[in-house]
């Protein structure tokens, strides 16, 4: 009883916290004005594990854009097939109310006698928050990338099938395939088809930039497939431009150093800004000191003509 008490402690508090938040904002928002949208997804990826991810937040019935991650509720993940359900894990929700699973390269799946995985994510619920279960119906798919040169021209292959239970390749058909380049912030798309009789080719002709070594990494892609769910695959080749980092320019408009005539412009009008305050503070010295003078011969005037 105590654990359960403290395993729903966290999101408990959260949706209190959420109250008593909105509730000084604005007295008529309260925690039933959030949807609870749980989400989930797998993919398959280069190395051939396979990610499972459960997307938990609570979403404003009335402003969209008003989201709030639901943290530390624990999911459950679940290869089910008939009468069967295995436990393949468990994962809590970050900060940002995500969950993950990463589940190993040899991990072995039951499958229905359609040759789906069936995978399910579950949070069982709370006094506060119901029960969420979502289901994924997924296909193991065989993606294999190979990168040669063919008659000089660089050329991107692409394999794609399944394995039925005799151990024999299925090639797929009319999938769509995406071709990126790794960059260093996000991958740049620069192909993109669809794969028939489980193959697709792609030649590629423009320059790509690589690193100090001319490498780069080329990514396939398969992305929010109805039967394979996600499936990544990566290579790095020695097929990119490198441009040699030219010496540095000194006192240019686009360098630290400025040209050296703004340098000299600029001295001389701070020169002269600060030759103008020192004129004036000395003509005021002479102006108040010849009044002084003034005022002491009036007075010396007036005395003598008492």
């Amino acid at each position: 009883m105590q654990r359960n008490i403290l395993k729903h402690t966290t999101i408990t508090c959260f949706l209190i916290a959420l109250l008593f938040n909105f509730s000084s904002i604005a007295q008529e928002t309260t925690v039933d004005d959030y949807k609870m949208l749980f989400s989930f997804k797998t993919t398959k990826k280069f190395d051939n594990t396979r990610v499972l991810e459960v997307t938990f937040i609570g979403k404003n019935k009335k402003d969209r854009k008003d989201k709030i991650p639901i943290f530390d509720a624990e999911i459950q993940f679940f290869n089910i097939a008939d009468e069967q359900e295995i436990l393949l894990g468990s994962a809590k929700t970050s900060n940002e109310g995500i969950a993950e699973l990463i589940l190993a390269e040899n991990q072995k799946y039951i499958i229905d006698e359609d040759g789906y995985i069936n995978l399910t994510a579950r949070f069982e619920g709370t006094d506060a928050l119901d029960a969420e279960e979502e289901e994924i119906l997924v296909r193991d798919l065989i993606l294999k990338l190979n990168l040669e040169e063919i008659d000089s021209v660089k050329t991107i292959l692409v394999k794609a099938f399944t394995i039925d239970s005799l151990g024999v390749e299925i090639p797929v058909e009319e999938v769509d395939l995406i071709i990126s380049i790794e960059g260093m912030i996000s991958k740049m798309k620069i192909k993109e088809g669809t794969i028939e009789n489980g193959e697709i080719e792609f030649e590629l002709l423009q320059n790509i930039p690589g690193d100090i070594d001319k490498n780069f990494t080329v990514y396939a892609q398969i992305l929010e497939n109805d039967e394979f769910g996600n499936v990544i695959q990566k290579k790095t080749v020695n097929w990119g431009t490198f441009d040699k980092i030219s010496s540095i320019e000194e006192n240019k408009l686009w360098s630290k150093a400025a040209p050296i005539w703004m340098y000299i412009v600029l001295t001389i009008l701070l020169v002269g800004v600060w030759a103008n305050f020192v004129y004036t503070a000395y003509n005021l010295y002479k102006i108040r000191k010849e009044t002084k003078i003034v005022e002491l011969k009036i007075s010396e005037e007036v005395e003598e003509e008492k």
